[in-house]
Formats: structure tokens, C-alpha cells, sequence
């Protein structure tokens, strides 16, 4: 698949994707009793309502990189006052979205173990039963490959435990409640520690990501790791 085609079909994926973590979220709150995502129109499944600015230029800058490609959608807006405690609300709506990719990504290796690699994972493809192997069959995995790549990263990256990542408001919901307070009050210089992660410290961060990559997908596509 060429860099151009390939990046062509990663803009969809990627909108849909990060539509669907952040929608996850603010569906969840609603349930839980706080309409301000629906207030805003953050339940919407148009996928322009729910970029940011910073995080698709990180999706670009990774994917250029080669790297994992990674990055971050507007996060929905949520009042924990709104539910009948913080602690808890935040800890389940924070669950939502790492939760929704990671079901998309299982469907995903559903579908891709359908397809069997006959001499790279991107390169020429046949379905199982080994009787078609057209041009098509491997475009048609590419596109999966990217959805998969996309939504396993999404998921594994915001489940990182730090401020104002998913993972750090899960970790938040096991904190006392002294504690818990100060420690959502970091939300604040939350992006400056997502920078260091990425700029300062990329080699541990990548790996870190990697390995979690790997485990995961060893489990889920055990035909291709």
C-alpha cells in the first residue's frame, strides 16, 4: 500500500475512531446524569465536532515519524458534580472511551483473522481458505491493519496514568478522596507532561507502547505476532 493511499485511508479511521472514544464518554456521563456533553453537542457522531487541533497534528507528526501513530481528539466536556460520586463518575466515564477502541479493535482482528499473511503483513494477502488471493484482499486488510493499529493505540495510550489522560482519572478513582482532588488538580499541566513523554523521553515512551502493543495484539491476531 503506498504512503499516500495509506494516508488517505487513515484520515477516516482516524476521525471515526476518536468520534467513538469521545462520544463513549459523554454517552456514558449522560447516563450518569450529566447532560453537559449533550449541551454541547458532543453526542454527535459528526467527527469534525470532536477534533483538536493539537492532538490530529500529533496523529500527522507520528504517522510521519513512522512511529506508533497516536494522538488525542477535544476532550467532551464533563461536571462530576453531577454525579452521585466524583470519584466513581470519573473513574467510569474515563473507562468508556479506552473501552470503546478496544472493542472496535477486537472486531477488527475478528475480521483479520479471515486473512492469512503469505510473505509480509501489508504485502500479499489470501483468505483462509486459501482459494482467492486478489489485489483486493490485501487493500482490504491494509484498511483493517490501519483501523486495528489505530484503535489498540488510542486505547492503550489514554489508559496511560497521567494527567489528563483517561488512565490517569481511572487511577483516580482508587485514590483517597484528600488525595484524589489534588491529584485531578495536575489536569492543568497536562499536555506539558504529554509533551515530555513524546519529546523528552521517546525512546521509553515508544517502548513502553510497543511492548503494551504487542501483548495485546498476541493475544487478539496470535496468527500474525
Amino acid at each position: 500500500m503506498t504512503t499516500i493511499l495509506e494516508f488517505a485511508l487513515l484520515i477516516p479511521v482516524l476521525l471515526v475512531s476518536m468520534m467513538a472514544h469521545e462520544v463513549a464518554h459523554g454517552f456514558v456521563a449522560y447516563r450518569l446524569g450529566d447532560p453537559t456533553a449533550k449541551e454541547h453537542g458532543r453526542l454527535t457522531l459528526n467527527p469534525i465536532r470532536h477534533l483538536d487541533p493539537l492532538g490530529t497534528l500529533m496523529f500527522v507528526i507520528t504517522y510521519l515519524s513512522g512511529r506508533f501513530i497516536f494522538g488525542w481528539a477535544k476532550p467532551v466536556p464533563v461536571n462530576p458534580y453531577y454525579f452521585r460520586n466524583h470519584q466513581k463518575g470519573m473513574m467510569a466515564v474515563s473507562i468508556a472511551g479506552p473501552f470503546t477502541n478496544f472493542m472496535i479493535a477486537v472486531g477488527i482482528a475478528l475480521l483479520l483473522n479471515f486473512v492469512v499473511p503469505e510473505s509480509t503483513f501489508l504485502d500479499s494477502f489470501a483468505l483462509r481458505d486459501g482459494t482467492i488471493d486478489f489485489q483486493f484482499a490485501a487493500f482490504f486488510a491494509g484498511v483493517l491493519w490501519l483501523a486495528y493499529q489505530v484503535n489498540i493505540v488510542l486505547g492503550l495510550f489514554n489508559l496511560v496514568p497521567i494527567p489528563p489522560l483517561d488512565g490517569s482519572r481511572v487511577l483516580g478513582g482508587l485514590l483517597p478522596p484528600d488525595l484524589y482532588y489534588r491529584w485531578a488538580a495536575l489536569d492543568r499541566y497536562g499536555i506539558l507532561f504529554i509533551l515530555i513523554l513524546f519529546f523528552l523521553v521517546p525512546g521509553f515512551f515508544f517502548g513502553l507502547l510497543s511492548g503494551a502493543f504487542e501483548f495485546v495484539s498476541g493475544i487478539l491476531l496470535p496468527r500474525y505476532f
